[in-house]
C-alpha cells in the first residue's frame, strides 16, 4: 500500500487547495499519472501517482486545504 502526500510545489508554497480529482477509486495507475489538480498561490498544478497500482481510497475532497506531507489518496497493489 502506497500513501500519496502533499509534495511541496514550489519554493515557498506550504499550502494548496484541491481543485478536482482527475482518478476515481479503482482506477488503475501508473507512476507519473496525474491524480488531481491543485492550486497554489493562484496557480493550478497536477500531484502524480509516486506508484503504480489501483487507487483504493481518496483521502481529500475537492475544496479542501491542505498543508505539504498531507495524505491525499492510498494506492494499492491489483490486477
Amino acid at each position: 500500500m502506497n500513501i500519496v502526500t502533499v509534495p511541496r510545489l514550489g519554493e515557498m508554497t506550504e499550502e494548496v487547495v484541491v481543485i478536482e480529482w482527475l482518478v476515481s477509486v479503482g482506477d488503475r495507475v501508473e507512476e507519473g499519472t496525474p491524480l488531481l489538480l491543485v492550486e497554489t498561490d493562484k496557480v493550478e498544478s497536477e500531484i502524480n501517482a509516486t506508484a503504480a497500482g489501483v487507487v483504493t481510497e481518496l483521502l481529500v475532497a475537492e475544496d479542501d486545504e491542505l498543508a505539504v506531507g498531507d495524505p491525499i489518496c492510498r494506492i494499492g497493489e491489483g490486477a
